[in-house]
């Protein structure tokens, strides 16, 4: 298999077509209706499950709708409408700070550029890549841990820090396909190349994977 950074290029060509056919309808598995409301989901999402961050924030956006409501939220009682995605007293601090910082900073609007999106507190790239690209319609390589772990066993780069593999990954593709790239890649993981069990008989992009080594 052709490693080189050409070889990248093609199989990364190859492997977009495929999955882009595999899973025409992927989108974020996170509720939203908004910028906000991914922002604040995807926030809760931090070592938790989609699907508990789902059942949590029906309630939470109809307590906190915007950025004005949530900076002046009661920690204790925001505490408790979070309590269930874990970490929550972590992750309440994180919502207040990134609130009160839209208020001040951008006068209650959400900013749009990734650039903006990470001075605000507890807004990390892959966050705000996720808002950027799914609400903004900015190209975007959303690194979470489904694609990190793509990205390695298909040999499309060497790196593992989230940051450095975003950056490898622009370079294997034309921008317009980043978001779309990444809502494939992350499906794929969800259901073909899992964590646990990779299911190598039913990928679809056995053919172009490396992991693992098909020659023994």
């Amino acid at each position: 298999m052709d490693f080189s950074e050409q070889g990248r290029v093609e199989r990364t060509d190859r492997i977009f077509t495929i999955l882009d056919r595999e899973y025409p309808r992927a989108r974020p598995h996170l509720d939203f209706r908004n910028a906000f409301e991914l922002l604040v989901a995807t926030i809760l999402a931090a070592q938790c499950t989609d699907e508990m961050v789902n059942k949590v924030t029906p309630d939470l956006f109809r307590r906190y709708p915007d950025a004005g409501a949530l900076a002046a939220a009661r920690p204790e009682e925001l505490e408790q409408s979070i309590r269930s995605t874990g970490f929550y007293r972590n992750k309440a601090r994180s919502l207040l700070a990134m609130a009160k910082a839209v208020q001040e900073r951008f006068s209650g609007k959400l900013p749009e550029s990734v650039e903006e999106l990470v001075e605000l507190p507890g807004v990390g790239r892959k966050t705000a890549n996720v808002v950027a690209g799914n609400c903004y319609g900015a190209p975007a390589i959303i690194v979470d841990t489904h694609f990190k772990r793509l990205a390695g066993r298909l040999g499309l780069t060497d790196q593992t820090n989230p940051d450095k593999i975003e950056f490898a990954l622009r370079e294997l593709m034309p921008e317009t396909r980043w978001t779309r790239f990444s809502m494939i890649i992350n499906e794929h993981g969800r259901r073909v190349c899992t964590a646990r069990k990779s299911l190598c008989p039913e990928c679809v992009i056995a053919d172009l994977c490396p992991f693992p080594d098909k020659s023994k």
